[in-house]
């Protein structure tokens, strides 16, 4: 039996209605998809965007907007023209805050804020969770364990949790990180409640619990729904396993050990081929091979040396996977095999304790955004004859958190400020845009 493997990506009423709605934005050849969540429109790290040029300009690129906001490792979203961020403020109180902002202005629209207390979390400038915005509703998951579920339009809410408070969840040492995952009518977390709740599912309309799964602590990795023979399956990558589990039930389906130093299982898993493939800071990467039925799963390759990821997460495309490594900077390797074909000793971002960079691919054959820790956006082409760094500018602070693409805009945020960086369009698209306009 054929299997399909991908990435995640929210099963809903409105799935369908949005393809339909950027193929014909697309065959319009005007600027397509926003950034509704975490990694993207497909989950998967990949944007269609116009078509942009083959270095940025001479004098840079234009800052369109700058809101002051404050710290924070979560990553921007963008939904309905409005873009959507999470920090934390500690005067004249210590909270958390959900910002809303219009895109093309960067006007201020909303803000939702609580009551917090980081105490000793280490790096704990602010959240880590990229909000999820579903069907006119903004979800999002703070450091200490705060659910909210918050209506785009005003920043009311829908309803909320404490997972501390009424779920006894664990906070792991660097806070909950793992964005809201969108599945159905439920939106599934993971946040380690006891007992029995690292990962969790709610009814997406009115925050009433519908199940738990698992007695493992809380890892940093978002989870993904992937396809596979008899329905989606929720994949989840903890400190202690790879899980396969029904979505709608939370019921474990298949369970791959891999315990992880410190608990830093971070970077999302991929699906892809068959394999589902995750990559930690010490012991190195692991693909699993899927077989034909929902419990089958068995150990492809692992690697310990050259392939030793942390917080940015990998890209696939044609075979091939590009993974930032800690030691040797961005590297591709083939997916199936764990082979290595090089890597970029470390020009993409600068080699440190905690690299980081966030890839992203562009619709357009083997071309790559990459917003690195120094704050640089780079276009660069990645296939497996190697990088070849197209350009790069600085457009904002030292920073870990993943922009968000949409329209002709980049959204990216520091521990001080969010940015709105405009792209510059390729030649044929300017003559097109212009043509437009008369």
């Amino acid at each position: 039996m054929r299997m399909k493997c991908a990435d995640s990506r929210p099963v809903g009423r409105s799935l369908w209605g949005a393809a339909i709605v950027v193929s014909l934005i697309l065959a319009s050849d005007a600027p397509a998809e926003e950034w509704p969540r975490w990694r993207g429109p497909h989950g998967d790290g990949t944007w269609q965007g116009p078509k942009l040029p083959e270095a940025w300009p001479a004098e840079g690129l234009r800052v369109r907007w700058r809101q002051a906001i404050g710290g924070g490792y979560a990553g921007v979203s963008v939904a309905g023209g409005r873009v959507f961020v999470m920090d934390r403020q500690q005067q004249p109180q210590e909270v958390e805050r959900v910002l809303c902002f219009d895109a093309a202005t960067g006007q201020p629209l909303w803000r939702d804020e609580y009551k917090v207390t980081y105490g000793e979390l280490d790096y704990g400038s602010g959240p880590r969770a990229a909000p999820t915005v579903f069907e006119g509703r903004v979800y999002t998951l703070g450091a200490v364990g705060h659910v909210r579920c918050l209506n785009a339009a005003d920043g009311s809410i829908a309803w909320s949790h404490d997972c501390v408070e009424e779920f006894n969840a664990r906070i792991p040492e660097w806070g909950f990180a793992a964005s809201p995952l969108i599945h159905e009518n439920l939106v599934i977390v993971h946040v380690a409640a006891e007992p029995g709740g690292c990962l969790m599912a709610f009814d997406r309309d009115d925050g009433r619990e519908v199940w738990r799964s698992s007695s493992d602590p809380a890892g940093y990795a978002t989870p993904i729904v992937i396809d596979r023979a008899g329905g989606p399956q929720l994949v989840a990558w903890t400190p202690e396993r790879v899980l396969g589990l029904s979505p709608r039930t939370g019921q474990i389906e298949w369970s791959v050990p891999y315990k992880v130093t410190y608990g830093v299982s971070i970077a999302t898993p991929i699906c892809q081929e068959g394999l589902v493939f995750v990559a930690g800071y010490w012991e190195g990467s692991k693909a699993i091979r899927l077989g034909g039925r929902r419990s089958e799963v068995e150990l492809a390759w692992e690697d310990n040396d050259s392939l030793r990821g942390l917080m940015s997460q990998p890209l696939y495309r044609d075979g091939f996977a590009y993974l930032l490594d800690k030691r040797f900077g961005l590297t591709c390797f083939e997916l199936r095999s764990g082979r290595k074909l090089w890597d970029d000793g470390n020009k993409a971002t600068p080699r440190g304790r905690n690299p980081q960079a966030s890839l992203v691919w562009l619709g357009d054959g083997d071309r790559a955004m990459i917003l690195n820790s120094e704050g640089e956006l780079i276009l660069a082409r990645l296939n497996p004859q190697g990088y070849q760094e197209q350009s790069r500018v600085g457009i904002l602070g030292p920073t870990w958190a993943h922009p968000a693409y949409a329209g002709r805009m980049v959204y990216a945020r520091d521990d001080q400020e969010l940015v709105a960086v405009e792209l510059p369009l390729a030649d044929g698209q300017r003559g097109q845009e212009g043509a437009k306009g008369r």
